[in-house]
Order: C-alpha cells, then sequence, then structure tokens
C-alpha cells in the first residue's frame, strides 16, 4: 500500500464525516483526464435531468427523486408545493399518530405493517434496520414484500391479537402491483378475522386516482399519501415511501432529508476529483471496463447496514442491467451486486474473494463509530469494536495483497444524516456510470416482460383448471393436456403448473403416480376442491 498513492486518492468531507479512498482500484493516473470528456457530458446529462427533462421516454415522464430533498429544484411550482405539503402532511399525522389522536380499534397503535414489493419495501427495510431502536422505536415495523404464503402467515402470525393496534401501510404506485395487492387482501382477510375494520386501521401511498387510490376512498381508509409517477420505486427512499414509515417508527427525518440534500450539492461538483459519486462512477467504469466485467462486491462492517448491499442491487441492477443502449444497439449491460455483513464476510466468501475468480471489485463500508457509550475491554486494549476494526483492515489488505480492488467508504457514524448521504451518494454515482456507458438508468423493461410473462402463465393455469373442473374425474397427463388445449409448445410449464397445483389440493386437483413423474396424470376431484 503506498501512502503517497492513498493521500492523492483520498476524498475527505470531514465536515460530514465522510470519506472515500479510490486508492486500491488499479487505474493509471492518466485515467481521470482520458474519461474527461465522457464525465462532461455525464454532468450535463445530470443537469437535464434535475431540471425536468423526460428521462423515461418508455412512460413519457421525468425522475426527480433528487427534488423530493430540496423542492426548490423543482422545475415547477406546482411540484415544490406538492413535495413539501406531502411532507407537512407526513409529519402532522406521525404527530397524530404518536399522540394516540389516530388509532386502532383496540388502542394507539404500537406497530405498522408495511406492504410492498421491490423499492417499495427494501428502502424502508433498510432504513429502519439502519437507525431504528427497538427500545425507543415509536412503532415496531413488520414487512409483507413478497406473494409466499409461508411467509405472510409468519408476519401475520407475528401480529396474531395485536392487529388492533397495528397501522397498516399498503405502497404500490399503480394499485395492481400483485405481490401488493395479494398481500392487502390476505391482511384484510387478516383484520377481518379479528373482528376488525381494515380501513380504520389503513393508509395507502399511491398515485392519484389509482386503483388503489379509489379503493381507500371508496372504504374510508385512515389517509392516503401521494406517490408520484415522477419517482421511481428504487429512488423513492426520500419520498413519502420511505419517509412515512421512518417517520412513524421515531425517526429523524428532517436529518435524513438534510444529509440527502447535503451529498447532493457535494456530488454535483464539476471538479471529478472532488466529487464522490463522479468517483464512484469511473472506478465502476474501471474496474468493469464499462462493459460489466466484473461484480461488485459490498461489504458494509456495521450489523446495522447488513441490508446495504441488498438495497444496492436493485438500485444498481434494476437501473444498469440494459439490453440495449440509448442508440437502440444490443450491449448487456450491468453490474452485477451482492455482499454480506463484515465480519460475517470472512467466515463465508472472502476466501474465494482473496484467492479464487479474480472477477469483482470490492466496496468497503466503515464506521469508525462502535457505539453509544463506552465499551469494555474484551482483553487488555481491545474491545469488541476494536477486533471489527481490524477484521476489515485485515481483510482488505489481504484483499490487496493479491491484486484485488477496493473501494472504501468511511463514515464517522450511523445516523439520519448518513444513511441519507448513502442513500443520495449511489443515487448520483448510478445517474453517472448510465451516461457513461449510454444506458437510460430510470426505466425496466425486463421487470415488465417478466410480470406480463408471469400474467400469461397464470391465464394458462386458469385454462387448465377449468378444462380439468368441467371434466370431473378424468385423468389427463401433462402432455395430454397441452394437445387438449392446443398448447404443445407450453408442454413443460403446464406439467409446472400441474405439479404446483396438485401439491396444494384446495385446487381441487390431484395427481396419480404412473412411475416417471412425468407419466402421472391429473385429474379434478370436487371433495378437494374450496374454490
Amino acid at each position: 500500500m503506498s501512502w503517497d498513492r492513498y493521500k492523492k486518492y483520498h476524498f475527505d468531507a470531514r465536515d460530514l464525516g465522510f470519506s472515500l479512498d479510490i486508492s486500491k482500484m488499479n487505474f493509471p493516473d492518466s485515467f481521470f483526464e482520458s474519461m474527461g470528456k465522457r464525465m462532461e457530458s455525464a454532468f450535463g446529462d445530470m443537469e437535464a435531468l434535475e431540471s425536468g427533462a423526460i428521462a423515461n421516454p418508455d412512460e413519457n415522464r421525468m425522475v426527480g427523486h433528487y427534488w423530493l430533498r430540496n423542492p426548490a429544484l423543482a422545475p415547477s411550482a406546482k411540484f415544490r408545493e406538492a413535495i413539501e405539503s406531502a411532507i407537512e402532511k407526513i409529519l402532522h399525522f406521525t404527530e397524530d399518530v404518536h399522540a394516540g389522536k389516530i388509532a386502532g380499534q383496540k388502542g394507539p397503535f404500537r406497530n405498522l405493517l408495511l406492504i410492498g414489493i421491490g423499492g417499495s419495501a427494501l428502502g424502508p427495510q433498510f432504513v429502519s434496520q439502519a437507525l431504528g431502536d427497538l427500545a425507543r422505536d415509536r412503532l415496531k415495523l413488520f414487512f409483507l414484500d413478497n406473494t409466499d404464503p409461508d411467509g405472510i402467515d409468519s408476519v401475520l402470525g407475528e401480529l396474531k391479537g395485536l392487529l388492533g393496534e397495528t397501522l397498516t401501510m399498503v405502497v404500490s404506485k399503480s394499485g395492481s402491483t400483485p405481490e401488493t395487492r395479494n398481500g392487502m387482501i390476505e391482511a384484510k382477510i387478516a383484520y377481518e378475522e379479528a373482528g376488525l375494520d381494515f380501513g380504520r386501521h389503513a393508509v395507502a401511498i399511491t398515485g392519484e386516482d389509482s386503483l388503489l387510490d379509489r379503493l381507500a376512498m371508496e372504504n374510508g381508509w385512515i389517509e392516503r399519501f401521494p406517490l408520484w409517477d415522477w419517482v421511481g420505486g428504487r429512488t423513492s427512499e426520500t419520498g413519502p415511501v420511505g419517509l412515512l414509515p421512518a417517520a412513524l417508527q421515531g425517526i429523524d427525518i428532517n436529518g435524513f432529508l438534510t444529509g440527502a440534500a447535503v451529498m447532493d450539492r457535494l456530488t454535483r461538483q464539476k471538479e471529478v476529483q472532488e466529487n464522490p459519486a463522479a468517483l464512484l462512477a469511473l472506478m465502476w467504469h474501471h474496474a468493469t471496463e464499462g462493459r460489466g466485467a466484473k461484480d461488485m462486491v459490498v461489504l458494509p462492517y456495521r450489523d446495522r447496514l447488513a441490508l446495504f448491499p441488498k438495497y444496492l442491487q436493485q438500485l444498481v441492477m434494476e437501473s444498469l442491467g440494459k439490453e440495449k443502449d440509448l442508440q437502440g444497439n444490443v450491449v448487456h449491460q450491468g453490474i452485477a451486486v451482492y455482499g454480506n455483513k463484515g465480519s460475517t464476510d470472512q467466515h463465508a466468501y472472502v476466501q474465494q474473494l482473496r484467492d479464487g475468480v479474480a472477477n469483482f471489485f470490492v466496496t468497503f463500508v466503515e464506521v469508525l463509530k462502535d457505539r453509544d457509550g463506552n465499551s469494555i475491554d474484551i482483553e487488555p486494549g481491545n474491545t469488541s469494536g476494536d477486533y471489527l476494526n481490524g477484521f476489515f483492515l485485515g481483510t482488505r489488505a489481504a484483499l490487496h495483497e493479491n491484486g484485488r480492488e477496493s473501494i472504501t467508504i468511511t463514515l464517522d457514524k450511523i445516523s439520519p444524516a448518513s444513511v441519507g448521504m448513502l442513500i443520495a451518494l449511489f443515487e448520483r454515482a448510478v445517474g453517472y456510470y448510465a451516461s457513461l456507458v449510454g444506458v437510460n438508468a430510470y426505466h425496466q423493461p425486463g421487470v415488465e416482460a417478466g410480470k406480463k410473462a408471469a400474467a400469461s402463465f397464470l391465464q394458462l393455469k386458469k385454462s387448465v383448471r377449468d378444462f380439468l373442473r368441467e371434466r370431473p374425474k378424468q385423468d389427463y397427463t401433462a402432455e395430454q393436456l397441452a394437445d387438449a388445449l392446443n398448447r404443445k409448445a407450453d408442454t413443460e410449464i403446464i406439467f409446472k403448473l400441474l405439479e404446483h397445483s396438485a401439491a396444494n389440493p384446495i385446487s381441487g386437483i390431484v395427481k396419480q403416480e404412473n412411475g416417471s413423474i412425468f407419466a402421472g396424470s391429473y385429474k379434478f376431484d370436487p371433495s378437494h376442491s374450496t374454490l
């Protein structure tokens, strides 16, 4: 390790309690100059974005998550007033909930059940774990973030007997997102089975006049909060999606927004080496050769940041993982992201990182302040925090010795402001990197394709079930059903759908084994069905 190189490529914002070290990335000194023109273009793209240019042509919409922490930047008074009004509404609502003025049928709200998917859940989950404190939290948070029946049962089981003191927040821009809709319906039934009125315990975060918005109005939900079309799910944490659950938990959302806004100002700097987001984007470009040649391993050395790699998976991979560039050329861009917390990682995959395939670069997140209050000595002169720091330094050194590249982000402490800074830093870095490689970071055609495929398979499952229900007790193999439905090309899918139905006999479909798994036959038996 070169002390001179460390000093040269160490970005320090000590007044913010933040620093960034890129000295252990093996770029040549000429790298910044060689990328100068492309970085100038990226700065221009970001300026246009923040000024309200159409950034998502697929949906003809602007991308305005930067306005959320600085409404004065919004391109119109209408947007500025909408943001300011939403924050004021969140603060007033939170105050009334904490004071017991807004309460459940069994008393003041003590729990919050958030139902969402993707960015509507990942951001709130990360911030809740990073900044929450079970001893001081005003509301305890629970999440339904999947359409897994067993997972839903587990969460609702934890809330059994407590739903009368549980506020449920449903987050969906359109109101038609299947996973969120399914979780909402399951939660509603659980409230009703407990003799409770779901609407008296529910709030919505959704688009104006969406399906969910109308449902909430028609059923007398407590309140509705906005989710604007110019805020994408993966960049919604500094809007109502993230602010409302954080405020209800008792987190200082003003400090959180301030941290994000401060990082935004810092990352608008057009001098590359004074802009940490530009430095990150350039290091990603160097490490991956601008084409995703290496993965990003995120290793935060603090339990509270354990969900940060998962949060970044969506932010980075959904934004950058694109088949085509802005000119329509097939490029298959992206950066794969995975990670685990330190020092747990040293007992998991650091062995491969040091000695195995060199197909990655590491982003360490170090936190200097160990805990509130004093630590005890585990042995003379060393605390648990000293060990954690030693493991971080040791892992970084061991990787460097074997030529493995790494970036280190250092925070003075974990606080609402520092978590806001982290989120804003990576949001901006993603935007810059997308410009450098020429892709649109603000649409997700692959996600939409998956949703359409899922919908078509659900329709096929209905066709299969209807066919069998109309012919009760008649046996068909998957191949026979595919022929009968004129869907021979979908025989594998039909087989998979039948296997799932037979494993859940509430559907009324049962399987008769006949040697090979593929030779089994299926039939509808009314005695099994509740459909």
